[in-house]
């Protein structure tokens, strides 16, 4: 954003490298503030600032709540380089000219920064300010802004060791005991990066009368503080769905994936915004609220993940798709219903067989089981003589 006049032409910020995306503590903010003039004009000074704040504000009921951290700012007055001064210190620009103001300042080192965010009811900004003051007359400012990304390591040993939990939950109906659903999930670690692949080990048991369906998510909690109070959004950001489970049976996740997308890192450092994520394991029960077990994640910085448990995780995924692949060879002879490549069950109308009030999921359906299956392959007949050496064959 730039004020301007009539008589200046140009007033803006540039930075030494404009391709850099964004800043880590301690790195070195520089640049220069380029001034031109449409007529000669006195400058009283020109000063700079590297701003840097959190903001919260968000309204509870009639009440506004609001709250600010300030993590950066820094203030230096520029001077011109074989320019003339006046005794008051102000110089005199002059049409057809152009004029640089350098300026340069070192970031607070790594730690003392949070990461630059924007959310739904708080903001985490930095930005250089110039002004230029004039005598008797309004002072002039321009910003331009900046990204901080304070890198966060998830290579540690509290982040590289597994977690899990269980749950279970007491299912009636009409105050009537109706059995129950329980979950117990696992996985090897906690900090990941965008990109990898999150590795969960789990088993569901139900033992009441309905169709239940076990679900994963990555859900992102943004926790805003103000006033002493505190507001928190949830955002889910992908998810995963397994099989749904009949009464009386159970059903295993064993090494079930879900992706890490493109996010930003955990923010754990703010006094009044946090950003945390978990995955979400939980069951839906039709008619009665879900079994939720929530495990926390930390997001790392993307390049600083845990490289050696990536490939392993991918050298485990590509194991079991092998044995997935030999258990489902189907054997040569003799011919079976897997040699029939019509579906005859799409010829059928889709009952709803339960509604599931997840969004981003498909109900599931029942077949009404009208029809029936064709005849087996025949089988090809030839005539051999008998022998008395022949060989019983078991059957397979």
């Amino acid at each position: 954003m730039v004020a301007m006049t009539k008589r200046m032409k140009t007033f803006q910020i540039t930075f030494t490298d404009p391709s850099k995306t964004f800043y880590c503590g301690g790195d070195k903010v520089s640049g220069r503030i380029e001034v031109e003039v449409n007529e000669v004009t006195r400058v009283s000074a020109v000063k700079v600032l590297g701003l840097g704040c959190a903001k919260v504000e968000y309204a509870k009921g009639k009440q506004r709540c609001r709250q600010e951290a300030e993590y950066l700012r820094y203030e230096e007055v520029l001077r011109l380089d074989d320019q003339p001064t006046d005794s008051d210190g102000s110089v005199v620009l002059r049409p057809g000219n152009k004029y640089e103001y350098s300026f340069g300042f070192e970031l607070p080192q790594q730690g003392q920064l949070v990461s630059s965010y924007k959310g739904k009811f708080g903001y985490v900004h930095y930005c250089v300010k110039a002004l230029l003051e004039r005598p008797q007359q309004q002072t002039l400012e321009c910003k331009k802004s900046f990204e901080v990304e304070e890198p966060l390591d998830v290579n540690t040993p509290d982040l590289l060791s597994p977690t899990g939990g269980m749950k279970e939950k007491k299912v009636t109906c009409m105050f009537i005991p109706d059995g129950q659903v329980s979950l117990n999930a696992k996985i090897d670690r906690r900090g990941f990066c965008e990109g990898e692949d999150i590795c969960i080990n789990a088993k569901f048991e139900n033992t009441c009368s309905r169709i239940v369906v076990p679900k994963a998510a990555i859900i992102a909690k943004h926790i805003y503080q103000a006033n002493g109070r505190t507001k928190v959004f949830r955002q889910k950001l992908s998810s995963v769905r397994g099989n749904h489970i009949i009464s009386g049976m159970c059903d295993a996740w064993q090494g079930k994936t879900i992706r890490v997308p493109k996010i930003k890192p955990s923010m754990l450092g703010c006094n009044i915004i946090r950003v945390e994520y978990a995955l979400m394991i939980y069951v839906h029960i039709p008619g009665s609220e879900k079994l939720i077990l929530e495990l926390p994640l930390v997001i790392g910085t993307a390049g600083l993940g845990s490289r050696s448990n990536s490939v392993s995780s991918q050298e485990g995924s590509v194991s079991n798709a092998s044995q997935s692949w030999v258990s489902l060879r189907m054997p040569s002879e003799p011919p079976s219903y897997a040699d029939i490549t019509r579906d005859c069950r799409l010829d059928q109308p889709l009952t709803p067989l339960l509604d599931d009030f997840d969004g981003d999921d498909s109900p599931i359906f029942m077949n009404a089981p009208s029809f029936q299956f064709p005849p087996p392959p025949v089988y090809t007949e030839a005539e051999e003589e008998y022998s008395g050496n022949a060989r019983m064959m078991p059957v397979c």
